[in-house]
């Protein structure tokens, strides 16, 4: 029998449904705040041991969103169209060995892939192989392969300018950037390489747009190199130019860093510090008003003691994977005053905090729909959502209330003062699945009979009110 509950006594039923929303503080078995639970996919359905890196691919044919994730033994690909419903399409089996280091990037709908097992090169996999897979999981195979470096760290894509640059590949250049141009994507060609700076174990690459007018329009590389911030103009392939290093207080492993949209700020975080200095997680924010004298504009520390691990910047957010801590986001409005604030939270290894390499490894948050991609080492691959705010200041909204009547299948909306002309459920794709108009009652009920299992989103007179589960 079919039964609609209220919002409140959803967590009750988290077992039956893919989307399980944050409810008192737990997404089913899942620490969180303001982030629901999607759904996830386990290593074990992927056939893998551990998992490491994640990206994602929005196809511009039609719009529909691919989670990405390295695997010990190869990658794995997602159909997250429908989030609730993901789609294991297969994975592409590691060039060489497994490891338990790989990473993915995307430019041109292509996917370009490292590992640090032993000459596992470049791998290059044409992604819109994915709209048609006629029987999920598939063992896919790459479209090509880039054997100009071995075993490698991390790959880095500026997607302006159509280049990849290797990092960590330490076999090779003593793991200084390697730059690859892969404008066409199946020929990668070798453009040149850094070496002053050592070995560089993530960066990020963008055409410079921020407030040192010196550098307007050059192609920068921030390169995160174990001991300090490297930061280097290399719009020159065959003559990079180096600008700077930033330094910080009790370096134990400076690990990976991403820019503010405005470029002033840099987000630094040590791999290494909570374990070796007995911090919080601990994050590094470098002012870069000047890019020849990067100054440490302030240290922020959270409130738990897990190790920081990749972050990565969306408008006025930061969205940092966590290890043991899980996926963490901060309001960083504020960083001219010193001021970072966690706002969320979505805890994918609810065993502890502690200061262990497990749990999150990496995050992905530039999907238009507003999913994120957390990539799990232990727990696999979740897609998760911040919590719709359904608050509304609305007062005459505020007073209409909603029960359901589960012996006929209906659910009642009362009101106390405001007549109900009309009621919208959508499901959580945004589609309007049901309206209906009324004449002006302060009591009605909709039929909820001949609608599917799963969570909805209750609109009435035209304003989001409730979320509710039909089960």
């Amino acid at each position: 029998m079919k039964k609609l509950l209220p919002y409140s006594l959803l967590l009750l039923s988290y077992i039956t449904i893919a989307q399980t929303p944050c409810v008192n503080g737990m997404a089913g078995a899942y620490p969180c705040s303001g982030m629901d639970l999607q759904s996830r996919i386990s290593l074990t359905t992927m056939n893998a041991f551990a998992g490491n890196d994640s990206w994602g691919w929005t196809d511009p044919q039609d719009g529909k969103e691919y989670g990405i994730m390295g695997l010990d033994n190869g990658t794995a690909f997602i159909d997250i169209t429908d989030p609730i419903n993901p789609i294991y399409l297969g994975k592409l089996p590691t060039h060489t060995d497994p490891s338990i280091w790989r990473d993915i990037k995307v430019y041109n709908d292509h996917a370009f892939i490292v590992s640090e097992a032993s000459g596992h090169g470049m791998q290059v996999f044409d992604l819109t192989r994915l709209r048609n897979v006629p029987n999920p999981p598939a063992t896919f195979t790459e479209d090509a392969h880039y054997n100009g470096i071995g075993n490698c760290h991390n790959i880095v894509i500026n997607e302006e300018t159509g280049f990849a640059y290797a990092v960590g590949a330490s076999s090779t250049n003593g793991g200084g950037p390697i730059f690859i141009n892969i404008q066409n994507p199946t020929n990668p060609t070798f453009a040149g390489d850094f070496t002053n700076d050592f070995y560089c174990h993530d960066a990020q690459v963008v055409i410079y747009n921020g407030p040192d007018t010196d550098y307007t329009g050059r192609e920068i590389l921030l390169g995160s190199n174990e001991d300090f911030v490297s930061i280097v103009d290399v719009t020159d392939k065959n003559n990079p130019q180096a600008i700077s290093r930033g330094f910080y207080a009790n370096t134990a492993y400076t690990h990976q860093g991403w820019l503010t949209e405005d470029q002033r700020y840099f987000i630094l975080g040590d791999e290494i510090d909570e374990e070796a200095s007995g911090f919080n997680t601990r994050t590094i924010i470098f002012d870069l008003l000047d890019l020849d004298n990067p100054q440490v504009a302030f240290y922020y520390e959270a409130d738990n003691e897990s190790i920081d691990h990749n972050g990565y910047v969306l408008g006025d957010e930061f969205f940092l994977s966590s290890y043991r801590a899980g996926l963490r986001i901060l309001d960083i409005t504020d960083l001219a005053n010193g001021n970072m604030t966690e706002t969320k939270f979505f805890d994918t290894y609810p065993d502890n905090n502690g200061t262990s390499y497990n749990g999150a490894w990496s995050v992905y948050p530039y999907f238009a729909s507003g999913n994120v991609v957390i990539s799990d080492i232990d727990r696999g691959f979740f897609v998760v959502k911040a919590s719709e705010d359904l608050s509304t200041e609305d007062n005459a909204i505020a007073e209409f209330s909603i029960y359901p009547n589960p012996a006929n299948h209906t659910v009642n909306i009362a009101s106390k003062n405001t007549p109900v002309t009309q009621v919208e459920l959508f499901n959580l794709l945004g589609q309007r699945i049901f309206s209906q108009n009324f004449s002006e009652n302060l009591i009605e009920k909709i039929d909820v009979s001949a609608f599917s299992s799963g969570m909805y989103v209750m609109k009435i007179n035209g304003v989001t009110t409730k979320r509710l589960l039909i089960k």
